[in-house]
């Protein structure tokens, strides 16, 4: 009989697993339901609509090294979000809403103006009269012109910005707003320009309180005699502590040693199951030019979403590279004239890097994001029309 047939087990989902393992594990930020109801509100506005969305994430993620709900030590790195706040606005200004989810304290769009300034704020600012506050007569033109765009996108109700700030904090927001997201379709589009950790603690490895830079502590315990476990440290006791002790060999207690497991990669989760039927953006940044778009190529191939930009370090305001499924990798670069050793023009179209030692010197005469952002929405509408496409020819 049929019944009597065993029946093969089905592989496991390790993608999944590793999912259900690590969200189970690490406890979600205290404002996520907060957000969720916030994001919500404006996804299902923009699908009602018929409006493209953008989901942009920005800034770096932090890996807490003590005390998860009262961290004092962390890992960091120098993302500022630039990249994600000047391309939120130019999304606002090609028609899509934007849903801004960045790393707490980073840059923000049109603030950025001012806050990723080498002057201070208030440099911008004068007294007016009647006891009022204005802006100075050489910055007013283009301060005016600013906040016109950010109260536009405000008051149309187009720009929602929800922040993170831990490894863990952000992918609860974005597996959570992904799934939001599923209404709007293949007009939702995801634009994964946060910097995000590769390595991280779990929490049940993770110290309880802030970890201290010496044994001073332990030795207090051990010495205690007042009845409460307390114990001030002599000031000798304190010099054998002291960190710019002149010996040769650092003891094994006054380093400190950190032990770290991979951060799963759920950009296959993301495609597949978050916002299966959303566009997915990401980017690959590296220091080495040789491999990059190699770089970029294998994680198109392994998590098979749509585009993979790639950039370097050293040219990242300059140049970019698209690579996405079936088509020739394309460069986009702010244009800028310039020889040679030789005295010949610099090739510019070339389909590899530039060297960073031909590149003119201090910033590029437009943003790159002005480029980018035009030729993302270009293959974001091819997206959408093959989508129909399949649509119905099923």
């Amino acid at each position: 009989m049929l019944s009597d047939i065993p029946s093969e087990t089905p592989p496991p989902d390790l993608a999944a697993l590793a999912e259900d393992h690590y969200f189970n594990a690490n406890p979600p930020p205290k404002d996520l339901d907060k957000h969720i109801k916030l994001a919500k509100e404006f996804i299902d506005f923009h699908a009602a609509a018929g409006r493209r969305l953008v989901l942009v994430t920005s800034g770096g993620t932090t890996v807490p090294l003590d005390a998860e709900k009262q961290t004092v030590r962390f890992i960091d790195n120098f993302s500022a979000g630039t990249r994600g706040a000047t391309s939120a606005e130019y999304f606002l200004e090609a028609g899509y809403a934007v849903l801004f989810l960045h790393r707490q304290f980073s840059l923000l769009p049109f603030s950025r103006h001012y806050t990723h300034a080498t002057d201070c704020f208030l440099d911008f600012l004068q007294e007016g009269p009647n006891n009022s506050v204005v802006a100075r007569d050489e910055y007013a033109a283009k301060m005016l012109g600013v906040l016109r765009k950010y109260r536009d996108a405000r008051d149309r109700n187009m720009l929602l910005v929800l922040p993170f700030v831990s490894i863990s904090d952000y992918l609860h927001e974005l597996r959570a707003i992904a799934h939001l997201m599923q209404p709007l379709g293949p007009r939702g589009l995801l634009y994964l320009a946060a910097a995000v950790s590769d390595f991280f603690i779990p929490p049940d490895r993770m110290a309880e309180h802030k970890i201290q830079s010496t044994d001073a502590v332990d030795s207090v315990k051990k010495n205690s005699n007042d009845g409460r476990g307390v114990r001030t440290p002599s000031v000798e006791e304190e010099e054998t502590f002291d960190n710019f002790d002149s010996s040769p060999a650092v003891p094994r207690s006054k380093r400190l040693v950190i032990d770290l497991d991979p951060v799963p990669k759920f950009l296959k989760n993301l495609v597949e199951g978050w916002s299966p039927q959303g566009m997915i953006v990401s980017f690959k940044l590296e220091t080495d030019p040789s491999i990059l778009v190699r770089k970029a190529k294998y994680s198109l191939d392994r998590y098979q979403h749509h585009l993979v930009i790639g950039n370097l370090l050293s040219t990242r305001k300059w140049e970019v590279v698209f690579v996405s499924p079936g088509s020739k990798d394309r460069w986009i670069r702010v244009p800028f004239n310039k020889n040679g050793p030789d005295g010949a023009p610099l090739d510019t179209e070339k389909d590899e890097p530039l060297d960073p030692k031909s590149l003119p010197e201090g910033d590029p005469p437009i943003e790159i994001e002005s480029l980018i952002i035009p030729a993302v929405q270009e293959l974001h509408t091819k997206y959408i029309q093959s989508y129909g496409e399949k649509k119905e020819q099923a």
